[in-house]
């Protein structure tokens, strides 16, 4: 049973315990219940033999009242511990959910992330663990234990009276046919209530993101309108979800109350014709509630689980996702890196690399230039393996970077990025980064060589001031001066630089070359520029044009040569 439910609700092997433990706990639980119906029926059972002169005396009321304070006990220990197992343990593997989720996420390839927009991510890890949170506690080990319940009672009012039984039974297995059968309609619309909802949730978020180009094209009413659009047709998908998820579940009720209907009627029938006796007849009305409440919360359960079977798919597709993985242990001789013939591309898209090959020396700079579209950044975050390649080799020092686990290597990378990341933190928070255990002096010396300090002179609380989500509060360039303050204090053996110095003034920029010169000094550098007074004193430079090299040499060969990197360096000159 724990293979089971590890497999269809994507549960730990511990979390699947918990829920055994609790199914168990809550077959007790609906048995514990029982007892008061017994103690009355006891109860019931002397009063009727009094008035027939069978019986003169009562139980002691002593005795009822020990008897009734015996049964409040069990059925406050065995429901606590129900609650323990149901609700505290099992709430604690959502936790254990989204860590899992959370550390799936740390090892998977870039390329899962460009085929899932922000909102579906997050939507996945807080709000379907949080579902599922739901149906673990209240739905899952409820359904279970009422159907063992349920099966185990039926068994025994079988053997008590197999006629009754019969009258009171032969409508569960109607109803739960019936019920099945529309299961599959009932995903079918919560599945598209959920893509509804996914997109009204994108398109706010993506408003957000661009609130300032909304606003510079008067685009406002528009974007509005769509809006709107998008609300009416989740409304109405929401709507039709949840009319046919309450008429399925309302129609299994009603169907259900029939069999009280026919209990009455043959319980009447037998007797009249002395079959029966009346305690019998009385206990199979009271026993209609017994088997149907908890059958009845069973269709609920169904329901809510059929309505979450999205999320549990959502959850087992990232679980399935295939990490990538290697050696912890890596020691390169050196820090060259290699490409051998590789090739690469987005999904089944179109290549964007096509049989490049080139070496990036130690202590050199290698520089990454051409049309937009050539492969340049593509090729900068394969070396540092954010993808895997379909073809080829990859080297460092020799050793393929695809054997290698990607945390490990990129212990040996400091990469500013084009498009920087920064916390809602302080400047230096947000330059410690790049070394956790770093202390302020060495921080405060980088971002000096960046030329930091006058951004934190400018600020209320200098270094300590906070920046706002993504460094808000500063301008592109300021950002980008503290994400190479925060590679400089990693100061890694390997260097790349996408597009470093693009946000950044002519006058900061003949500043920060200067600090850039000390973080690459004996360093392999992988560098990508647009501006060719960046890559100017390379040692070697690489024109990519359509995922293919097309030039490779030092800057005076390729500008000797007259090609593509020439007609660069030209255009910018005048």
């Amino acid at each position: 049973m724990k293979d089971y439910l590890i497999e269809r609700y994507a549960l730990s092997e511990e979390g699947a315990g918990d829920i055994i433990k609790a199914i168990k706990w809550n077959i007790l639980v609906d048995f514990s219940y029982i007892l008061p119906v017994i103690l009355s029926f006891y109860i019931l059972q002397k009063l009727v033999l009094i008035l027939y002169g069978n019986e003169s005396n009562l139980p002691k009321l002593s005795i009822i009242i020990i008897s009734v304070i015996l049964i409040l006990v069990i059925m406050f220990m065995v429901e606590r511990r129900k609650y323990n197992l149901a609700y505290t343990q099992v709430y604690s593997e959502t936790a254990k959910t989204r860590i899992n989720l959370a550390e799936k996420l740390r090892k998977l390839p870039l390329a899962y992330f460009g085929r899932r927009d922000l909102a579906d991510l997050t939507s996945t890890i807080m709000n379907d663990a949080t579902e599922l949170e739901s149906i673990y506690s209240h739905a899952v080990s409820s359904l279970y234990s009422s159907f063992i319940s349920s099966t185990i009672l039926s068994v025994l009012i079988i053997i008590y009276n197999w006629r009754m039984a019969l009258s009171l039974l032969w409508i569960i297995p109607i109803t739960f046919i019936l019920f099945s059968l529309s299961r599959n309609k009932i995903k079918s619309e919560f599945a598209k209530t959920h893509r509804a909802k996914l997109k009204v949730t994108s398109y706010f978020q993506e408003g957000l993101d661009s609130i300032a180009e909304i606003k510079a094209y008067n685009y406002e009413k528009k974007y509005s309108n769509q809006l709107n659009d998008l609300l009416d047709s989740y409304e109405k998908i929401l709507t039709k979800e949840e009319t046919i998820g309450g008429a399925s579940i309302n129609f299994a009720y009603s169907l259900l109350k029939l069999g009280l209907v026919s209990v009455v009627i043959i319980g009447a029938v037998l007797f009249s014709n002395n079959e029966i006796d009346f305690l019998t007849y009385i206990a199979f009305m009271i026993m209609t509630s017994g088997i149907y409440i908890p059958l009845m919360n069973s269709i609920a359960n169904m329901a809510f689980i059929t309505y979450a079977d999205i999320r549990i798919d959502r959850v087992k597709e990232m679980n399935n996702m295939e990490i990538q993985t290697g050696r912890t242990e890596f020691n390169p001789n050196s820090y060259d890196i290699e490409f051998k013939d590789v090739e690469f591309s987005y999904g089944e898209g179109i290549k964007v690399l096509n049989g490049i090959s080139f070496k990036a020396n130690q202590n050199e700079v290698t520089a990454l230039v051409g049309p937009s579209g050539g492969g340049k950044s593509t090729t900068a975050k394969l070396a540092a393996r954010f993808w895997d390649i379909q073809r080829g080799k990859i080297t460092m020092g020799g050793e393929d970077i695809s054997k290698i686990d990607p945390e490990t290597l990129l212990k040996y990378y400091s990469i500013v990025f084009q498009d920087v990341t920064l916390f809602n933190n302080s400047i230096l928070e947000n330059i410690r980064v790049g070394r956790k255990d770093a202390r302020d002096e060495e921080v405060l010396r980088v971002a000096k060589l960046a030329q930091c300090d006058d951004i934190a002179e400018k600020l209320a609380d200098g270094y300590n001031t906070l920046i706002g989500e993504n460094g808000e509060k500063l301008s592109g360039g300021e950002r980008q001066r503290i994400s190479i303050a925060r590679a400089m204090l990693k100061d890694a053996p390997i260097v790349i630089l996408d597009e470093a110095t693009a946000s950044i003034d002519a006058e900061n920029e003949t500043k920060i070359q200067r600090a850039l010169s000390e973080l690459i000094k004996n360093k392999t550098v992988i560098v990508i520029a647009h501006r060719m007074r960046t890559v100017r004193n390379a040692n070697k430079i690489i024109v990519l044009k359509d995922g293919k090299i097309v030039e490779m040499g030092s800057p005076k060969d390729l500008i000797d040569m007259g090609g593509i990197f020439a007609e660069m360096n030209k255009a910018q000159l005048n």
